[in-house]
This record gives C-alpha cells, structure tokens and sequence, in this order.
C-alpha cells in the first residue's frame, strides 16, 4: 500500500527530476514518488504543470482543503484501470431502477448496521444508550421492507437522528455537546469534528476508488447529476461509523483534543492546526491499522477494507455476485 503524504505548512511543491520537492520557509524536503499514493494540502501550496504532469505519470492523486479544513477539490490523474464495460455496467446498474434500489438499499443497510454496532461496542462499556439501539432496530427492520430511495433515505435519517442524540452520552464531556447536527458551517466543536473527519474520508474512499475499475462519478445513493463526484459519498456512508465517529469518542475521550483546540471564526467554529494535525494523525494510524477478516482469512487494513468494498461493488456490477455491505464485528 503506498503512502500518504501530508502537507500543512505554506510552500511550493515541485518537480525534481523524477521525484517531489517540497520547499517552505525552514528548508527544502524531498518526497519519494514511487511509494507516494496521495498528497493531501492543507497549507497554501504553489505548484506547476510540471509537477501535475508528474503526478500524472506516478499515478498520484492530490487532495487540496480549505482554510477551515476542508475538502475543496482534487487533482485526479488520467485513470489507469477505467473501463468502457464497467462504466456501461455502472450506468446501467443507475438507470434501471430496481437494480439502482438494490445497490441503495443495501448501502444504507450497511451504514445502519454499523451505527448498531457502534451503539452495541458502547452498551458493553457502560453507556446508558439501549433505548435508543431499540429505536434503531425497528428502523433497520423497517427498512428492510421499505420501496423507493426516498424513503429509504427518510429511514436513514431517522436513524442517524437517534445515534446523535446519544453522542452526548457516549462522549461524557459538557465541552462537547451535540445539540444538533450542522454543517457549512458547523457551528459547535463536536460539529467541527464531524464535519472535519466526514470530508477527510470522502477522499480516502475517491482514493480508493482511483485504483479500481470504478468511476467515482456514477452513484447510487447519493445522486449522479452535475456534482463531479458522488460513488466516494455512497462508500464513505458505510464506513464513517467505525471509523471517524469511534476516533472521535476516542480522541475525546483521551482528552487529546480539547476545547483550547477550537476557535470561532466567519465560518462558525473551526479547528486550530494542532487539533488538525493531531486527528489526522490518529486517523492514519486507524487507517493502517489491522483488523481479522473472516470472509478472507487474513488480516486487513481499515483502508484496505475501503478498496475491498469497492471491488465488491465492481463483482455485482458484473453480475458475479450479490453486493453485501460491509458490516463491523467488533
């Protein structure tokens, strides 16, 4: 698995014959692009064609964020693995809409089931929360015998209403409450976390995808139209509960991230460098990290399961075999 480089201070990054250069004001470093998978910006970075048609060539995607943190935009090389057949199959799977059902139905499921699990990790550690994993259950169970994405969609939310509500309960700190779920702007630190975490796996999961035969602009949850992507949204449903809401009650919980992290800014609240730098750094650790796959027999990465995920979706395409979301058991 190639690397993740991260870039947070303001400098030029370029070419050096056949590898990366990274100049700021304490020096110059160079970067190995043969093991480089991705470059995520979050300071003010100059660069030139040269350098993109390098990233071209190496196969390396870049990710840009804004001052506040967030996801602005990608440099997406020419795909190496897009096929005529699969992009054929995706639109077919998105036109017909029993097959488009099949795919959304199941995505969502994925993501209920892990918010279940999530909820059920908790309920073994003490957290007062079984009333409303009954709520969820019933949704889930609702869901299953629902018709149509929008009310598939209407379930979903619900469900992710009451997983919400026992945010409170599960982080046990008065600095950090929920109160309510808000995004652009997010306008409490819980909020900030959230939304921060969200869009760092939206580019983990087009990462992903990159390196399948997928296309990342043909989506069965979120809707295809004019956005450039939305496949990368559909996976990053089914993961964002095991991994960047458990590295929040963790990072909480371990009081590496508190309120001094935060400050109020134009766009509501947002996160100090440090904050930034250090969920990052744990979510990278979570990232590689390794858990046992029954299906496979070996242990895989949490990123690993991301690309897994993707292939599976690319077997039902084919009509190889029925899509199953992933669901943690842990």
């Amino acid at each position: 698995m190639r690397k993740t480089v991260y870039l947070f201070s303001d400098g030029e990054l370029s070419r050096k014959d056949d590898t990366l250069a990274f100049k700021t004001a304490e020096g110059r470093r160079f970067i190995p692009v043969e093991d480089t998978g991705e470059i995520m910006i979050y300071g003010e970075v100059n660069f030139n064609k040269r350098l993109l048609e390098l990233l071209t060539k190496k196969e390396i995607i870049l990710h840009y964020f804004n001052y506040y943190g967030y996801y602005a935009g990608s440099f997406y090389p020419r795909e190496h693995l897009n096929s005529g057949y699969m992009i054929l199959k995706q639109s077919e799977h998105y036109l017909d809409e029993t097959k488009r059902y099949r795919i959304a139905s199941e995505l969502l499921a994925g993501a209920g089931k892990n918010i279940r699990q999530v909820m059920k990790y908790y309920i073994s550690r003490g957290k007062p929360l079984e009333e409303s994993l009954k709520s969820i259950e019933k949704l889930l169970d609702a869901m299953s015998a629902s018709n149509g994405i929008p009310a598939l969609m209407a379930l979903e939310g619900k469900i992710r209403d009451y997983y919400y509500q026992v945010f409170d309960d599960i982080i046990g700190n008065e600095g950090f409450t929920f109160d309510k779920r808000t995004r652009r702007p997010p306008q409490n630190m819980l909020n900030t976390l959230i939304s921060f975490g969200n869009s760092f796996m939206y580019t983990i999961c087009l990462s992903e995808i990159y390196n399948t035969h997928l296309d990342p602009r043909i989506g069965y949850l979120h809707t295809t139209n004019f956005r450039r992507f939305s496949l990368n949204l559909d996976l990053a449903e089914i993961f964002k509960p095991v991994i960047i809401d458990r590295l929040i009650f963790s990072l909480l919980g371990r009081k590496m991230i508190s309120a001094k992290d935060f400050e109020q800014a134009s766009q509501g609240i947002m996160m100090k460098e440090r904050a930034k730098k250090t969920f990052i750094a744990e979510l990278d650790a979570k990232l590689k990290a390794t858990i046992n796959h029954r299906a496979i027999g070996r242990p895989v990465s949490y990123r690993r399961l991301i690309r897994l995920e993707a292939y599976k979706l690319e077997k039902h395409l084919m009509g190889e075999k029925d899509y199953k979301a992933f669901v943690a058991q842990w």
